[in-house]
């Protein structure tokens, strides 16, 4: 084997060498193209600035201006060619690939390195193959022997004769071996054995065969993923969308996809996942950001602040109204009430412009009595909507030569006027029209810029009070309900009116007001999105996803969680998910993918936290040993020196430690009692984006989808963790923990704890 690592150090000094002199050539080329770029972006500027007098000038400007433009747009776009080369050589060159596989194919020997991207010699060869290419799914798919993998003419047989496994660092291989499985225990061992950085990296060369099956699938509308805690669904799912990237490059980029985050922290955290594959990063948002952004002007509550309220007190009555508004049956709810709707029950604004009304609620309402109630109330808003647009134009088209407008061009700088004037459609007109056919065309554009914000108004619809709308829907549920039930719902009308008056709305009533909404307008649909990434899947609600699918109908969803990690709702299995959502989502190609073995954590702690659950041996545990779980005994007069004592003895041999708690009221008073502690100590709330301690405090829902060395379950006491309802809880806070889990307890255990005893360092009963 020594001689072969030899041979295999030699061929990686030589890519290396290529990869250098291709880097070297491609940094010439990208800093030629970047001066080439600011050189023609100076003279664009340079000669935007026009003599306004004359009409001559400024036809004559503008043609020299829109050929400017051309050039700026070609070169800008050689340099990004060349910058987009530059950055995947730089990150070939620390460790240019992982894989090697030995197939024959049509009896002809091959031998073929993967790696993070291709790289070809001169000659055209590959010394490299990109990992997402189709023949490198043999790398991951395959055991030695017969394999296949995706041509476009159909599936090639080749025989796998060796697969062989890298680790290396600044160009030298530091850990070498074969084996006959898809990712071998060696590599694996090596990488879950490292410490936590405070972002999440690339797993490409250790996608396990299951991992894989997520990342290649190209023809499920709707694919969901269940996957225990720590199993690497999210971290396949982000090597998923590089795939897709890489496989429909010619109409797919990081633009027309979206990932739902559970928080801003976990945004951060999986940030450089996309570019250290050497792909720009999707979009992504929280749920309750997305729903703000479409309710402008509103904050929408988080589940994180509906669980710390519901922390205090929740009422039969408040949860049951939830439930009903958050069903997949509101949405035929909503249709009902909309096909019911009369003229007058429809609710308009007002439209201002500086401080005086342009069209009244009035004017709407009347209008929309005049068109025939044949037609649909959303064909009815569309035809108002045009006749309003209309009005608008008309109007434009009315004072184009009014002397007060003539006036205000008068004073226009040069740079405004050029502004007005500076694209296409008029430039041909500039050429063969009048001085007064110009001077009319300009100021048309110059009302029509100043009135865009009622034009917007009117295509975004805000014209018409969706809120007052909402409300009225709420009466028409109330009004079907009979008793304590009624009282219930005139009770949820008081607090949206209540929650509206301070610019804020439960989330419940987020989906439910925006589907109302959608359905009479026809809006609130995003026909340019390719794939929807929804993560921890098990904390929405079905009305939520049904409003994503309404507002993405063109993209294929990929939906991802963990069941057992309901914190904020029912469990529920994953098979009944995948129907749930089949149905809901009318999908022509569901898929469940299930991943059942968990990586992220010890044997031991993983023993632990599967045996809080009923099904808990289903979850299959990587063979990576460490300590038991530790539990230690704490009173309120102890509390802080045990704590204190807990993160001390933990970051002697871990970078990160984080203290978990159940409450964002119980983390302020951990960060009181380590306000002595010699390092920082960051607590973290829903709205951070990133780390800056390594000893971090935190609510446990905060940390679903992160990792830490250690972890301290502050207060696992019974008034904390009373019964089954809780076990969702300690099983994600266990399941944060890769190497160290300890306990610490203020007063009685929790009975969950009890009952699983025997899977920790020290019997309780001692």
């Amino acid at each position: 084997m020594a001689e072969e690592r030899e041979l295999e150090q030699h061929r990686l000094n030589n890519v290396a060498q290529e990869i250098d002199k291709q880097l070297q050539k491609a940094e010439t080329f990208y800093d030629k193209a970047h001066s080439e770029t600011r050189a023609v972006e100076s003279n664009y500027i340079a000669n935007t600035s026009i003599n306004t007098a004359e009409v001559d000038d400024a036809m004559e400007t503008n043609a020299e201006i829109q050929q400017q433009r051309n050039i700026v747009a070609r070169v800008t776009e050689t340099e990004n060619i060349m910058a987009k080369t530059v950055t995947t050589l730089k990150l070939l060159r620390t460790s240019p690939y992982f894989g090697r596989v030995d197939i024959i194919e049509d009896n002809w020997p091959e031998t073929l390195y993967i790696g993070l991207a291709s790289l070809q010699d001169e000659t055209g060869d590959f010394l490299i193959y990109d990992w997402r290419a189709p023949i490198s799914g043999i790398y991951y798919n395959g055991t030695l022997g017969k394999v296949s993998y995706p041509t476009p003419s159909g599936e090639q047989t080749v025989d796998l004769q060796k697969k062989r496994q890298f680790v290396i660092h600044d160009g030298q291989i530091t850990s070498m071996f074969d084996t006959n499985e898809t990712v071998g225990d060696e590599m694996l061992q090596y990488a879950l054995g490292q410490q936590n950085d405070d972002v999440m990296r690339n797993i490409v060369a250790t996608i396990q065969q299951e991992q894989n099956q997520i990342i290649r699938d190209t023809t499920s509308d709707l694919l969901v993923v269940q996957g225990v805690a720590g199993s690497g669904k999210t971290s396949a799912i982000l090597q998923r969308i590089a795939f897709l990237l890489f496989h429909s490059r010619e109409e797919l980029n990081s633009d027309q996809i979206v990932l739902f985050s559970p928080n801003r922290l976990f945004s951060s955290y999986i940030a450089d996942v996309l570019p250290s594959l050497g792909e720009r990063n999707m979009r992504q948002v929280t749920l309750a950001e997305f729903f703000s952004a479409r309710l402008q002007g509103l904050t929408v509550q988080t589940l994180f602040d509906r669980y710390e309220q519901e922390q205090h007190f929740i009422g039969h009555a408040s949860y049951s109204v939830r439930q009903e508004l958050e069903s997949e049956q509101i949405v035929s709810v909503i249709d009902d009430y909309i096909a019911q709707l009369s003229t007058n029950d429809i609710h308009f604004f007002d439209i201002y412009y500086e401080d005086k009304i342009f069209f009244g609620a009035q004017e709407f309402q009347t209008y929309l009595a005049t068109i025939p109630t044949s037609y649909t109330i959303r064909e009815r808003i569309s035809q108002l909507q045009k006749h309003f647009m209309q009005v608008l134009t008309d109007r434009i088209e009315s004072l184009q030569d009014a002397d007060w407008v003539l006036t205000e061009l008068d004073n226009l700088t040069d740079q405004e006027y050029q502004n007005l004037i500076g694209d296409d459609d008029l430039e041909e007109t500039l050429v063969s029209e009048n001085e007064d056919t110009v001077i009319s065309l300009v100021a048309k554009r110059y009302l029509t810029k100043q009135w865009q914000v009622i034009d917007d108004a009117l295509y975004n619809n805000f014209y018409l009070d969706i809120y007052q709308q909402y409300r009225s829907f709420l009466q028409y549920v109330t009004e079907q309900k009979i008793d304590e039930q009624s009282e219930w719902w005139q009770a949820k009308q008081r607090r949206f009116d209540l929650q509206l008056e301070y610019h804020r709305i439960d989330l419940e009533d987020a989906a439910p007001l925006l589907f109302l909404r959608d359905r009479l307008t026809g809006g609130g649909i995003n026909q340019a999105m390719s794939y929807v990434f929804i993560d921890e899947m098990q904390d929405y609600a079905m009305a939520q996803l049904l409003y994503l699918k309404h507002a993405f109908p063109k993209a294929k969803f990929t939906v991802l969680g963990d069941s057992e990690q309901a914190l904020f709702r029912q469990v529920e299995t994953p098979q009944t998910l995948l129907n749930k959502y089949a149905q809901g989502f009318d999908a022509q190609k569901p898929a469940l993918i299930k991943l059942n073995r968990a990586y992220r954590s010890t044997h031991e702690i993983m023993n632990f936290a599967k045996a809080l659950l009923p099904d808990g041996n289903d979850i299959m545990t990587f063979t990576r040993h460490g300590e038991k779980p530790i539990l230690r005994q704490a009173y309120p007069d102890t509390s802080v020196a045990v704590l204190n004592d807990e993160v001390a003895k933990l970051r002697q041999s871990f970078q990160t430690v984080a203290i978990l708690t159940k409450t964002a009221e119980q983390a302020e008073l951990v960060l009181e009692a380590l306000r002595r502690y010699p390092e920082k100590v960051q607590l973290l709330h829903a709205m951070d984006r990133t780390r800056t301690a390594n000893v971090l405090v935190m609510p446990i829902y905060l940390a679903k989808g992160l990792e830490f060395d250690a972890v301290i379950g502050y207060d696992v006491s019974q008034n904390n963790y009373p019964d089954d309802k809780a076990i969702g809880l300690l099983y994600t806070l266990a399941s944060r923990a890769m190497h160290a889990l300890h306990l610490v307890t203020v007063g009685p255990v929790s009975p969950l704890i009890i009952q699983v005893q025997n899977t920790l360092a020290s019997s309780l009963l001692e």
